[in-house]
Formats: C-alpha cells, structure tokens, sequence
C-alpha cells in the first residue's frame, strides 16, 4: 500500500490553494495508506498568529459522532448495553414517550409513540428526535425548538458548550418534551448522540469523559483528545464568515478552555490529526483493539430506507447512515464511512483502499455540505492512492 510522489504532491498544492486569511486561515491535513502517512501543516492558528503546527488542537464538532458510537459499542461487547433493548431501564426519563402530531405543532397536541426509543435508534438518529432543516427555515422558532432551547439543551444549533446543563438535568426536561416524529419515521440529526452521552454513563457507571477515556482514547493513545484543553496555546482560533470577512467564533480561552458541564458526545470534542489517525486506523483494522469486525461493519453500513435517507437528504447529501457515521452510496468513495464537523473538519476512511484523510481547519462550515477544502483534499488523497 502506497501513495505516489505525484499525488502527494497534488495534496500539498491543494491544501496550499485554500490556505489565506480570507480563506481558511491554517489546516492539518493528513493522508494516510497503510504504513505511509503524510501530513500538511499549513497557515497558522489564528489570522495573524502563530503557525499552525502537526500537534495543533481543532475542535472536531461532529467529527465526534463516531467517536460515540464506538464508545456505545464497547459498551454492547461488555454487556451493558443492547442495540435493540429500549433505553427506559437506564433512562426512565424516556418511557412512555408522546409524539407531536405536526413538528411544528403546539407541545400540547401529540399522541402515544408506537414504540420505544431503543440504542440502535439513537445510533442510527431514528429515534425520533433531532435537527431537520425545516426549522432553521421557519419564520418563527418551532415550539419544540424554543422550549428545547430555553431548557438549556444546546441539542438544535451548533456545538455550544457553555450552553449546557448537567447530564441529570439534560435528560429530565428532554425527558419533559415530545418527539418530532414517531421512532424510526424520519432521520433527525444530533440530539441522538446527547442521549447516548447520558445513556453510556450511566450504563458504565462514570462520567462521560471517563467512558471515553477508558474504552476509547487510553487504548488508541489519544493523548490529546477530550471535551477541553488547558492548552490554549496549541488551540487554534476558530472563525466564521460574515458579511465583512472571518470573524471571530471562539477564542482559544473560549468555551473549549474550562471543564463543561455536560460532555457532548455529538459535538464536545478537541482533538489533533494524529489522534485522529489512532482511531482511522483502528477502524481499518477491524476495530482492534476496541471493537469487533463485526462492530466496524455494523458502523460502516447504511442503516437507512429510501424514504429515511430522503428525510435526511438536506443534511445527509445522499449519503447513508450506518451507527454515528456516514456512509458513501456511490462516486469514487464508494465504501468509505466517517463524518464531518461544522466547526472546520472532516474524516474519511475507506476499508478497501485502506486509506483515511482527516482536514482540520478552524473555519466553520457555511452549509450543511463540506466547503471544497475537504472535498478538494479529499479527491487529491483519493488521486494519491491510485
């Protein structure tokens, strides 16, 4: 398995395309294929600031996603979790749910879900509830919206950390509102992988972070990786655009500086391309050492109907949903699976190929489909591998 010269030489000069302080201020940029690894480290953190370096911390968003759904998983291989058993013994917040007849209808006016909200729904963001592009449309704020907001969910937007409440208190007035759709009626993103921050908890008795940190990041050595960092100086600035350029989003002494009180296993995390790879390459190993083939398959497969991948498509863009991952249907990435953050990242491994790019950039997203950095790098890594 090997990258050529050529190739690699198209990666630097795309990742150096894409690189200004009206464009993407700084990037890490990783191909890798089997034993070969090759990384861009161009720009700097912040518009003016210092380099940006191969060891600078990003914050993932929800490049996150699949980072839980491996930890959820550990959990199933111990056997304190089951895909398909309801979540109610663990979460009794989340029994007998209701279901709001029309997602934009008053609180008030639901009626009984037709089955319980189980892991595998949570996984595959089919359970009922979560973002849909039709209330970022809406003249007014949706009522399910408003009061999930005013409840300090922080589940319908993007990653803000200081916007939580503690994980208890989370699952109590989520526990408190309707489903938008009836489980397994609509793909909903995000608030899914809320519920499993609370739900693998309290399966595993401990913190969220320490879930992480013992099933996920001491195994793979992701030294760097967790829902905040004392580091500030190796956190890069993350900026958004507006109508006079990049501003400023969050600071590196912002919100990802101090513990927060709720470890978001959607959005929450700060990580390096290195740890990145740690887990890339353990997903193309077969989950060794902490998850089954079976598992890594499992993951990788487009869990979705026809009509549950049309429900999504606006966010999803044709792709498919396996559990905490996007799943390529076709193209040239056919059979590859990860996911995107928001905030400025994308990962990307495909199984066959065994190949895995990673592009942490600290500039967000301007639509729910990936800015031309990641899909430019992405086809350059592809054009690598041959």
């Amino acid at each position: 398995m090997e990258l050529s010269k050529a190739g690699l030489e198209r990666f630097a000069a795309v990742a150096a395309s894409h690189v200004g302080d009206d464009k993407v201020p700084g990037l890490v940029a990783l191909v890798a294929r089997g034993d070969a690894v090759h990384v861009e480290a161009i720009g700097t953190r912040a518009v003016g600031g210092r380099p940006v370096e191969r060891a600078s911390l990003f914050r993932i968003a929800s490049t996150t996603k699949p980072i839980t759904a491996a930890a959820t998983l550990t959990l199933v291989g111990e056997g304190l979790l089951e895909l398909d058993e309801p979540v109610d013994r663990l979460l009794p917040e989340l029994a007998n749910r209701r279901v709001l007849r029309r997602m934009d209808g008053p609180l008030n006016d639901t009626l009984p879900a037709a089955g319980p909200v189980t892991v595998r729904g949570l996984l595959t963001f089919t359970f009922g509830f979560g973002m849909a592009l039709e209330m970022f449309a809406a003249r007014e704020p949706w009522p399910v919206v408003a009061a999930a907001t005013e409840a300090g969910l922080a589940t319908i937007g993007p990653p803000q950390p200081d916007a939580f409440v503690d994980p208890d208190t989370w699952i109590a007035r989520f526990g408190e509102l309707p489903l938008l759709a009836q489980p397994g009626e609509r793909w909903l993103y995000n608030s899914g992988a809320h519920v499993l921050s609370v739900l693998c908890a309290r399966a595993a008795g401990m913190s969220y972070d320490d879930v992480l940190r013992t099933r996920i990041f001491e195994p793979l050595g992701m030294r760097d990786t967790g829902f905040y960092t004392e580091d500030v100086e190796r956190l890069a600035t993350a900026y958004q655009l507006s109508a006079d350029g990049l501003v400023v989003w969050d600071r590196p002494d912002g919100q990802w500086s101090r513990p927060p009180a709720f470890h978001d296993g959607a959005a929450g995390l700060v990580s390096t391309v290195d740890d990145l790879l740690a887990f890339a390459r353990m997903l193309l190993r077969g989950g060794d050492p902490v998850l089954t083939a079976d598992q890594v398959r499992e993951m990788s497969r487009d869990h979705l109907t026809t009509e549950l991948r049309e429900s999504g498509r606006a966010l999803l863009g044709g792709r498919g949903w396996g559990l905490g991952t996007s799943v390529v249907l076709d193209g040239p990435w056919v059979g590859a699976f990860g996911w995107d953050g928001g905030l400025g990242t994308s990962f990307l491994v495909h199984p066959e190929r065994d190949l895995a790019v990673i592009v942490l950039t600290q500039r967000l997203f301007e639509s729910a489909q990936p800015p031309a950095v990641h899909t430019d790098l992405q086809a350059a890594a592809l054009a690598a591998a041959g």
